[in-house]
């Protein structure tokens, strides 16, 4: 199946430990969505805004990696399921249950976002928009 990265889960690194059988297939842009960080883990998050766009990596993952990633995304607690279609394709990402207030990402989980944005060579002009709200 096809899964969207927008957060820690770009790490390429991280993401093959999580995910052993990912396969990264490119970068895209998901559409009318715009990058947040928010909840008590300060963690990355998507919420619908016209004409703003999220930009991610594209994963090819297995069942028993999406098992995984639902453990690692408190899945449906904190997390629950979004589905998308890129170029007639169904793919999932995650999207925070509760769109409590922004709160700025702790440095240890931002790095590894930033990283990820280096390993899928994501323009950084989102992430650091995002860090402004």
């Amino acid at each position: 199946m096809l899964y969207f990265a927008y957060g820690s889960n770009l790490h390429h690194f991280q993401m093959k430990r999580r995910c052993k059988d990912s396969i990264f297939i490119k970068k895209i842009n998901l559409k009318d969505f715009k990058l947040t960080f928010r909840s008590k883990y300060r963690a990355a998050d998507i919420e619908i805004k016209k004409n703003s766009i999220v930009p991610g990596g594209l994963f090819e993952i297995s069942k028993s990696d999406e098992k995984k990633l639902d453990v690692y995304e408190d899945y449906p607690l904190l997390y629950k399921k979004y589905y998308f279609y890129y170029y007639g394709k169904k793919v999932m990402t995650y999207t925070m249950v509760k769109k409590s207030p922004f709160k700025f990402p702790t440095e240890r989980y931002l790095n590894v976002v930033k990283r990820g944005y280096k390993d899928c060579k994501l323009d950084k002009k989102y992430l650091n928009n995002a860090l402004k709200t």
